[in-house]
């Protein structure tokens, strides 16, 4: 598992107070992510659920987390796996749980999708069972199932407030930052074989596109945090679901192409490049895929006065 010194260093590049976006603050932010997933998807996979829950806990008027705490956002829920609430304690079962076996601290949990509840992983309650993820990818983050028997929480906001605050879609695009960072960091065996002048025609071809492809995806959370560190008004959900699109289809010419390039040799020989892929092909899985396709298709408006607007 990734050790807590690995992620601290990055938690503590956030800004994040007053509260972690907004205010100028979320192209920072964004940009610790994506730098951070470059390097290393199960460090940013742990930083940007710890940007998500502080944020949560700002928005809602949670208490403040601990200095030194790293904190994950547990909210996966299955028709098998459920979480109870009684007298202020949870007991249950919670599906794909990042960092709980570490390095995660504490954690907010959803009870039936609707409330939240803060709580301390070093609860007795707490059972982790960390051996069930068998996937080569994101290991270091792995998203073990937890039992949770009689542990003392504290609900965060109102039932419902973690999916009607603002900041929930805000979240989305964060997530995105991170697959666009390890997008930028598969491809970087194809950029230095263009550098280097070892790639022929169809080569440089798909070098040019995982280049304009990265580009837009770059382009797009630009403009996405500089709006929502403007507060400008807009569809949060619409914003969300584009730019996530585009950042996946970055994601998916960069593992793609980058291959198609360069053969064998890079998965074959580069263990820190077959690692970063598949860790990438996990982590975006996230993604809900054609189903969010099909949402964005109906959230397009039907008219535009301005086609750059």
């Amino acid at each position: 598992m990734t050790p807590l010194a690995a992620v601290r260093p990055v938690l503590g590049r956030f800004r994040t107070t007053p509260t972690p976006r907004g205010e100028g603050r979320t192209r920072h932010n964004f940009s610790v992510l994506a730098a951070a997933a470059t390097e290393d998807l199960d460090v940013a996979r742990l930083a940007e659920a710890h940007l998500d829950a502080t944020t949560i806990l700002a928005e809602l008027d949670g208490p403040a987390p601990p200095a030194g705490s790293c904190w994950g956002v547990w909210a996966a829920e299955t028709a098998t796996d459920a979480v109870r609430e009684r007298a202020g304690r949870l007991s249950g079962r919670k599906p794909f749980c990042s960092g709980a076996a570490g390095p995660c601290t504490h954690a907010l949990v959803t009870v039936e999708g609707k409330r939240l509840f803060a709580i301390e992983l070093a609860d007795p309650g707490i059972t982790v069972h960390a051996g069930e993820w068998q996937a080569l990818g994101m290991r270091g983050s792995a998203a073990a199932t937890v039992d949770l028997a009689d542990v003392p929480a504290t609900e965060i906001g109102t039932a419902g407030a973690y999916l009607e605050r603002p900041g929930f879609w805000h979240g989305a695009i964060a997530v995105a930052a991170a697959w666009f960072g390890g997008a930028v960091g598969v491809a970087a065996p194809l950029r230095r074989a263009g550098r280097d002048g070892r790639l022929d025609a169809h080569g440089l071809a798909h070098l040019g596109a995982v280049d304009a492809d990265l580009a837009a995806a770059r382009a797009l959370l630009r403009d996405a945090a500089g709006s929502l560190d403007a507060g400008e008004p807009g569809d949060a959900r619409l914003r969300a679901l584009r730019v996530r699109a585009v950042v996946e289809r970055a994601v998916d010419s960069a593992v793609t192409r980058t291959g198609r390039a360069l053969g064998p040799a890079p998965l074959a020989r580069d263990a820190a490049h077959a690692q970063r892929v598949a860790d990438l092909e996990v982590y975006v899985r996230q993604s809900h895929a054609e189903r969010d396709l099909a949402t964005l298709g109906e959230l397009v408006p039907a008219d535009t006065t301005d086609p750059l607007s």
